[in-house]
């Protein structure tokens, strides 16, 4: 990676787009990133809801397809954006206008979502896509342009985004039949495209910024997690349900989402970003942690409503809308911060033992408070199985005493 100090103009107007410092001090996410994210979450909170419509609906395949489509529209665009300004942010005129086009096309997204989650319509989804990622090839351009020892990375992400942009238009004119298929070969050339670009010559991307920037967009998914859940419940209320018995699902949501952040949050992120190959694995799994963030809150807004009388669904499947995503985000946080050991131990089995657990709660009479339950235990086992790694370590280097 390289160590060189970027050259920079003092004017705000314009600025080259060198690379920026991979060890870089004090590097932290910017406003605009921040404004980024905020208006993506807008894009979230739509194919949420949309997923809790078609499950309450009883459309259960169709509905996890269409999000799962969906949310890797919006998890994509962010990704790249997010990995780019990591290494290229000038914070100049061109840079912050081509961001905010991103930010339009994002919007343009949010309003598609809805139509093709419940229609299959990706009309609307397609060009808002389609219009964030050509700003990023103008993005990756001005970046070939004045940073010379990675040119050639810069134009392969360039022409691989343009091209497989160019699929996502073809794919609108196609068969409706050939739909999922065409789905599926544009997404792999999309994953494929940072590992052909980056074997040429490796961005200087920050592995502290990039943490950061997962962490803050984690938080504002479960923050809409906690609104799409709170809004249920004040539905609830209008419609003259009883608190009382909607308290165990509020209760059980509450830990749940407060478990959640604690787990993420208990990592190391940055010691585990140290080479290409380990960052892209963690970046590309990322994609199950926020689509399921998101949908643990349209799964507890889902058992709020099945609790009122509203819906199609049977019970255990109204369980098992919350407790597969709060599962799933338990495992892939574990999965891809730990390292692998060298022999089990406690701390290696307690995680595992959770996921099943929360799985098993789908059966259970309440099923939601049952889950928030597990989650706080299995923050408290950590806590305890820290505390006892760190008195065991404390006793090994204490300075022995002669007899």
């Amino acid at each position: 990676m390289s160590h060189s100090q970027p050259a920079r103009d003092e004017s705000a107007w314009h600025r080259p787009m060198v690379a920026r410092l991979a060890d870089e001090q004090h590097r932290t996410a910017t406003m605009l990133e921040l404004f980024f994210d905020l208006c993506f979450v807008t894009a979230v909170a739509q194919a949420a809801t949309a997923f809790e419509h078609e499950l309450a609906e009883g459309r259960i395949g169709h509905g996890v397809l269409g999000y799962a489509m969906v949310f890797f529209a919006i998890w994509w665009a962010w990704m790249n954006f997010t990995w780019f300004a990591s290494a290229y942010d000038t914070d100049d005129v061109p840079y912050r206008l081509l961001t905010l086009v991103q930010i339009t096309g994002a919007l343009v997204l949010a309003a598609g979502a809805t139509e093709a989650v419940q229609r299959e319509d990706f009309t609307v989804i397609t060009w808002g896509y389609v219009i964030m990622r050509l700003a990023m090839v103008a993005q990756w351009l001005r970046a070939a342009r004045a940073d010379p020892e990675r040119r050639r990375s810069c134009l392969r992400y360039a022409v691989g985004i343009l091209v497989v942009q160019v699929g996502w238009v073809v794919r609108l004119a196609l068969p409706e039949g050939s739909g999922l298929a065409t789905f599926a070969v544009l997404v792999v050339a999309e994953i494929a495209v940072p590992v052909w670009a980056e074997r040429a010559a490796v961005t200087t991307w920050h592995p502290h910024h990039i943490a950061e920037r997962y962490g803050l967009f984690t938080l504002i998914v479960l923050g809409e997690s906690i609104t799409a859940a709170t809004g249920a419940v004040h539905a609830s209320l209008d419609t003259h349900a009883a608190l009382g018995d909607l308290a165990a699902l509020v209760v059980g949501g509450i830990l749940t989402v407060f478990a959640l952040w604690w787990l993420y949050f208990a990592q190391n992120a940055p010691q585990r970003l140290t080479t290409l190959r380990v960052a892209l694995l963690w970046g590309y799994g990322h994609y199950f942690v926020f689509a399921s963030a998101a949908a643990v809150g349209a799964g507890l807004a889902l058992n709020v409503s099945h609790a009122t009388g509203h819906g199609h669904l049977s019970d255990h499947a109204a369980a098992a809308a919350y407790t597969v995503p709060v599962a799933v985000f338990i495992a892939l946080v574990w999965l891809l911060h730990h390292p692998t050991p060298v022999r089990l131990d406690t701390a290696d089995i307690v995680h595992p033992v959770a996921v099943a657990a929360i799985l098993a709660a789908t059966f259970t009479p309440s099923p939601v408070l049952v889950t928030g339950i597990l989650a706080a235990l299995l923050i408290a086992a950590k806590l305890s199985l820290s505390a006892r790694g760190t008195t065991k370590a404390g006793t090994a280097q204490a300075p022995r005493t002669s007899p």
